[in-house]
């Protein structure tokens, strides 16, 4: 077998590959005689038809099938031959097939780019240095009081914190635009989930009352028929209701399964689990700094192959996550949603691969555990859920990728200088009073 190779630019080859013809005519001539012991024809006993009415009827038909099986086997076995890990599937093209003749092909494909880690001794890291404080468990103790308030209606004007059941009607003008009416619609006031200047008309607004005011929609906004407008809005306000909060009273910390101990048991249990948030919130800063210099410092050409699998990945995604089934409805997401984010996953997956490599890191299996036992703990049954788990190879694929990709990251940091950095448990973990922890992965 013949094989040459051609860089026609950047990561992309050409391979000519010429196959002797003794190979496929011996391959089809030995089908055929199998075929010819289990053929059954009319005329011909079991096992008796003669070599050439089997050729006849099946020869075309055999010839194509050892053709697709001798283009794959022989494809890899020149790329064994010439050393070469392609990154995504060949195109096979320039197919000549002639009986009696060699059989030529051109396989076009892209390599891995070739990587040589650079600046890891360089990079600088600050380590977020916070302390979870008495004042920090109080935001948070009030913040799960919140989580189980109750509303109660009132009869004074709405101020911030209450909650107004409303009908709307907005006109840009003098039409009600996409998305402008709405019927029994609740608005808590201050949490920012309506235009500003809609919550700001709604201030004192009383059960019963009707008003109209003229609320600007941002330039950016996401309804292209208003952005950048100006809207005149009708409301009728059905019901204003204030928050009741619940004492902090035995059954208070039932509700958080804290059966005995009181207030004092439930501080305790919210301090650890903010201080376990908090230590995976500092490790989250470190790896995405890291991270960040290692790709600031190894710009890499990446093929074009794991760009679309990585796109078409985030696609189906984001299909998920919008409760869409449809997979064939990915290509209605355009392409450039999700562009810049996938350069990045696949430039760090290739820089961390290679990591990876050159360290000879193998899978921590007390980490495979420690990951196993925590994704297991969001089941009804973790014991069932990690035997379940441990049973699946793709989930187990999967969490080595993340172990080895958190030892690959303590690599890094072992050799990247870290200093501390003083910051307080809200900075660090976007906490809002009166809200959730907002963390990034």
């Amino acid at each position: 077998m013949q094989v040459s190779v051609e860089t026609t630019g950047g990561l992309e080859r050409r391979m000519k590959v010429q196959v002797p013809a003794e190979r496929v005519e011996r391959e089809v001539e030995q089908r055929l005689k199998s075929l010819g012991k289990r053929a059954k024809i009319n005329g011909f006993r079991p096992g008796k038809v003669p070599l050439e009415v089997v050729k006849k009827r099946f020869g075309n038909e055999v010839r194509q099938e050892v053709l697709g099986d001798i283009l794959r086997d022989t494809c890899n076995e020149a790329f064994l031959q010439e050393k070469l890990t392609p990154a995504g599937g060949p195109r096979i093209d320039s197919v000549r097939n002639t009986p009696g003749k060699d059989l030529e092909y051109t396989a076009t494909f892209e390599i891995y780019p070739e990587i040589k880690l650079a600046g890891i001794e360089a990079i600088k890291v600050e380590r977020p240095a916070a302390e979870v404080t008495e004042t920090d468990i109080d935001a948070m103790v009030d913040n799960l009081r919140h989580q189980r308030a109750t509303w109660e209606a009132v009869q004074r004007g709405a101020q911030k914190g209450d909650r107004v059941q409303l009908d709307f009607e907005g006109s840009v003008d003098n039409g009600v635009f996409p998305g402008g009416k709405g019927e029994n619609a609740t608005v808590v006031l201050g949490e920012g989930r309506m235009l500003e200047d809609f919550e700001k008309g709604l201030a004192g607004i009383r059960a019963g009352e009707t008003r109209e005011f003229d609320a600007h929609f941002p330039d950016d906004y996401h309804v292209g028929e208003v952005a950048g407008k100006t809207a005149r809005f009708r409301v009728v306000a059905h019901r204003v209701e204030g928050e009741k909060l619940p004492e902090l009273d035995e059954s208070f910390c039932n509700s958080f399964g804290v059966t005995e101990g009181g207030i004092t048991a439930l501080r305790t249990e919210v301090a650890e689990n903010m201080r376990h948030e908090m230590s995976e919130g500092v490790r989250r800063s470190m790896k995405d700094q890291v991270l960040e210099a290692l790709l600031v410092a190894n710009p890499v050409e990446i093929p074009g192959a794991l760009l679309d699998e990585e796109i078409e990945h985030m696609r189906q995604a984001a299909l998920a996550r919008m409760g869409v089934k449809d997979g064939k409805k990915g290509g209605e997401l355009p392409r450039e949603l999700f562009l810049e984010q996938a350069k990045r996953r696949v430039t760090l997956g290739l820089l961390v691969g290679e990591i990876i490599s050159q360290q000879q890191l193998r899978v921590d299996e007390k980490r495979m555990d420690e990951r196993l036992q925590h994704m297991a703990s969001d089941y009804s049954n973790p014991a069932e859920a990690t035997r379940s788990m441990r049973s699946n190879p793709a989930v187990l694929r999967q969490l080595e990728t993340l172990v080895l990709e958190d030892q690959a990251v303590d690599w890094l940091l072992q050799k990247a200088a870290v200093t501390d950095k003083p910051t307080t448990f809200q900075e660090l973990m976007h906490f809002h009073e009166h809200g959730d922890m907002h963390t990034h992965d």
